[in-house]
């Protein structure tokens, strides 16, 4: 109020919680200006444990200094001891090589590539660059073929076999024909990677199992699973369809591939 008057200037409650606002607030923005001052100001320096800002670049000189000293002493101690020799009548001692700096510039190094390492270099990283065979270049750089033959695959769909794996033709899968409306079963335990619908194979389903394999199933009519879903071996994944623009007529494209490499699904199930 004003002493005069008694005229009312402004009020304010106390509460308990306005108290504790307040002291909040109060040591938010102190906790903010220490942090402040310690990282962005020369103050830091008087601090324990945060060291002057320019004491790396003296301690860089002085060592500077003190290789050159160390070099002009040991050539004017060779100096005494040649004079003392004359002296006496000695001969001279060898020249030896004087200590050399242990600060090394290596601003001033400069490395260049010769012409066989970027040689050796290009055909390193052109090697199997474009090769879709994998297999093929492990075994003819002699390493040992990885199988898969001893997995026991689950059929995905029995019937007939109507067009076989011919990677020449870019076919990396079986074309199996079955019944309407039959269901198509995971091959392997694994999670589904793909479930969705494209323009050419339709509904196209994929499971990532064990092993770095993976199978693929395209042109189904409908998919029963979702991606991220988890599958055991022989649980229904979709049904046999149509579906795509490449597609036939009611049948399962199915593609068994291993570490990226299409393999022959016929060679390791039985349809």
């Amino acid at each position: 109020m004003t002493d005069d008057t008694l005229e009312e200037r402004f009020t304010f409650r106390l509460s308990r919680m306005n108290v504790f606002i307040a002291l909040g607030t109060l040591v938010i923005v102190l906790i903010f200006l220490t942090s402040f001052l310690i990282a962005f100001t020369p103050l830091r320096e008087y601090i324990p444990g945060y060291t002057n800002v320019g004491l790396t670049k003296r301690l860089y000189k002085l060592q500077l200094k003190t290789d050159s000293i160390e070099r002009d002493l040991a050539a004017k101690e060779k100096f005494i001891m040649n004079i003392r020799d004359v002296i006496n009548g000695k001969d001279l001692t060898e020249d030896k090589p004087l200590i050399g700096d242990t600060i090394k510039r290596y601003g001033n190094v400069k490395i260049k590539r010769s012409a066989e390492d970027s040689l050796l270099r290009l055909e390193v990283e052109n090697q199997n660059k474009y090769n879709l065979y994998k297999n093929e270049a492990i075994e003819s750089s002699g390493l040992k073929k990885a199988s898969i033959g001893g997995l026991l695959f689950f059929s995905p769909l029995k019937g007939v076999l109507t067009n076989m794996f011919n990677p020449s033709q870019k076919h990396y899968g079986v074309d199996i024909v079955a019944k309407q409306n039959e269901a198509v079963k995971a091959a392997l335990d694994g999670t589904i990677i793909l479930s969705n619908w494209t323009l050419e194979t339709g509904y196209v389903i994929a499971v990532q199992h064990a092993h770095n394999i993976v199978t693929i199933y395209k042109h189904n009519s409908a998919i029963l699973k979702k991606t991220g879903d988890y599958v055991r071996a022989g649980e229904p994944i979709a049904i046999i369809g149509e579906t795509g623009e490449i597609s036939t007529g009611p049948h399962l494209h199915f593609e068994l591939w291993n570490d990226g490499n299409p393999l022959d699904p016929k060679e390791y199930i039985t349809f």
